[in-house]
């Protein structure tokens, strides 16, 4: 089921085999509050690594997850999160979007949603 964290006694992927190495992503540069949605259907996941399949799995268009919320699923800190998340984007296999501007967050609809959203984590 790919909305539930990992469970707890499942060994886990070093962060750095996850991120080959790297710190920083050059191209893609993303906040917590970026929104990512997967670009590509589960028939394209075969030959991708398992934390990438994961992801992408619990990215469904058009509503997706913000990174914190991926990052917290997986049970990883934030920073290699988005250099793993930045690596998706760069080879096209996710879209992501800046976070709602300070207008459209006053919508009282939108806040309870987000509320019940997260009521449900």
């Amino acid at each position: 089921m790919p909305d539930a964290p990992q469970p707890r006694g499942r060994r886990r992927t070093r962060l750095y085999a996850l991120t080959d190495g790297r710190t920083a992503v050059p191209r893609t540069v993303l906040t917590m509050d970026t929104m990512i949605t997967a670009a590509v259907g589960g028939d394209a996941l075969g030959g991708l690594p398992t934390e990438w399949q994961t992801i992408l799995a619990m990215c469904p268009s058009p509503d997706g997850r913000a990174v914190a919320e991926i990052a917290a699923r997986m049970r990883m800190r934030l920073t290699p999160m988005a250099v793993l998340l930045g690596e998706l984007a760069d080879r096209g296999l996710i879209r992501h979007r800046a976070p709602l501007e300070g207008a459209e967050t006053s919508n009282v609809h939108l806040l309870m949603r987000i509320r019940d959203s997260l009521a449900h984590l």
